[in-house]
């Protein structure tokens, strides 16, 4: 798994740690005129909107000074929801026995999504059962993965 906009990443993490929370991940959606920069926060008793609030109100002060991202864009400071979203190896890690959903850079066995439940991981693979079937599926071709909220 290849964690996307790292120079993003790499911007913001010491500046998220020093206000007391995790950055889990970024999402750069870029759309003709118009990107959004979506930015995943995390603490340990949970994210709220005045959390977000500040840390988009820190970070917009770097990216005005920094000035990383060309063209317009609009940023958002989420925490990860129910539907958690999975950047690294570690977090799929961290979350074996619930169900993902995975889309991949190409297809394997005929297809780029799967839904399961998240087995086991190692160096170079995730292993999920997808009904009922167990399927490894390199790291390296995982675009996306979420976590599947159950209700």
């Amino acid at each position: 798994m290849r964690r996307q906009n790292q120079n993003l990443f790499d911007l913001f993490e010491p500046e998220v740690i020093a206000m007391g929370y995790e950055l889990l991940g970024i999402e750069l959606a870029r759309g003709g005129n118009y990107s959004l920069l979506r930015i995943y926060i995390d603490k340990s008793s949970g994210i709220n909107i005045d959390d977000c609030v500040l840390v988009s109100q820190q970070l917009t002060g770097i990216l005005d000074v920094k000035d990383p991202i060309k063209g317009e864009y609009n940023l958002e400071v989420s925490s990860p929801g129910l539907d958690r979203p999975l950047f690294t190896e570690e977090q799929i890690k961290e979350n074996i026995g619930k169900t993902v959903r995975l889309k991949l850079f190409e297809k394997q066995k005929g297809r780029k999504k799967f839904v399961g439940i998240l087995e086991a991981t190692d160096n170079t693979d995730v292993t999920i059962k997808v009904d009922g079937n167990i399927e490894k599926i390199p790291f390296k071709l995982i675009e996306k993965a979420k976590i599947v909220a159950k209700f």
